[in-house]
């Protein structure tokens, strides 16, 4: 049996204690923050699942893809013109995962972290997101599929799971240093 989770929990919980988690567990998360949120979501699961996809990683896991659903959630908000930014942490995040192509640990250490994240705590806050919540609604018995991830899981992982929670952790933090009042001023 794996201990990754608590090899990682540290890392987890620091990716829970920021201020755009409080944002968006609030349930008042305006929709274009929400949606340029997800946008940058979006950046990062369409590398991930191409590539676990590429290692045969999501064989076994056909219901966690998230692309298409991330995508969908981000059409039905973003009201903007051309698309929101890219942050540096989005960015980051890419050039780190161009050399996993062939690494199907490295890539098990993201699902694990991103997919199990939205499987546990999105379940939570798809009751508080604006719109549809499509990205943490799941085909089947969400405690099974977190069972058989948790099954493809070993200790070997802690160290890219702890790179993929950092990530988030930044993810999170340079949507804090965006524009805010901005948004803010489109709730009212």
């Amino acid at each position: 049996m794996s201990n990754l989770k608590d090899l990682t929990w540290e890392h987890h919980q620091n990716a829970e204690r920021q201020d755009f988690v409080k944002v968006l567990m609030s349930g008042k998360i305006n929709p274009q923050f929400y949606a340029t949120y997800l946008w940058n979501q979006h950046k990062k699961y369409d590398l991930m699942e191409a590539f676990a996809t590429a290692t045969g990683l999501l064989n076994d896991f056909p219901e966690i893809r998230r692309k298409q659903v991330i995508e969908q959630d981000y059409l039905e908000l973003w009201k903007g013109e051309g698309t929101p930014p890219i942050v540096a942490s989005t960015t980051e995040y890419i050039n780190h995962m161009r050399d996993a192509l062939d690494k199907p640990d490295k890539i098990m250490a993201h699902l694990y972290v991103h997919h199990m994240g939205d499987l546990s705590g999105g379940q939570m806050i798809k009751r508080k997101v604006p719109g549809e919540g499509r990205m943490y609604q799941f085909t089947g018995d969400v405690k099974d599929i977190k069972e058989r991830i948790r099954a493809k899981t070993h200790d070997g992982l802690a160290e890219e799971a702890k790179w993929a929670f950092s990530s988030a952790t930044k993810l999170f933090q340079d949507l804090m240093e965006l524009d805010i009042e901005h948004y803010m001023e489109q709730t009212d």
